[in-house]
């Protein structure tokens, strides 16, 4: 699958559209697709994180955000897995800048969504398999 241009989405991207989409698929798309966006969330509003990297990271957010992507978000499960596939490739290329805090953060964020067994089903998040 060949991934777009998703830098063309950083223009949807806004922290009140992502926090309101997070929390209203939060259940339905799993904690792995949450748990990516909300360490790309934390790591944008690091000042350690280089200008260029944050540039990519909007792009990822404002491209999980936009409803009009390769696969519509409306269509149940699969509408999803091209966000989340968008989401760990941005996540692969941006890992060396993410604090260890960063990923504390993120999980403490997950674990008010998610139970404890729907924290372990995620898995590794870049381990396409789990």
């Amino acid at each position: 699958m060949e991934l777009p241009d998703f830098m063309s989405y950083a223009n949807k991207f806004s922290q009140s559209e992502f926090t309101e989409k997070i929390a209203r698929i939060a259940k339905r798309a799993g904690a792995k697709l949450v748990y990516a966006a909300l360490i790309l969330y934390y790591t944008l509003q690091s000042d350690k994180v280089s200008k260029t990297d944050k540039a990519i990271i909007i792009g990822a957010l404002g491209y999980m955000i936009s409803p009009l992507d390769v696969i519509p978000d409306a269509i149940p499960i699969a509408g999803l897995t091209d966000d989340l596939a968008v989401l760990l490739y941005v996540l692969k290329k941006v890992w060396t800048g993410i604090d260890p805090d960063i990923v504390e953060q993120a999980k403490s964020k997950l674990s008010r969504w998610f139970d404890e067994d729907e924290i372990a089903e995620m898995g590794d998040i870049f381990d396409p398999e789990e």
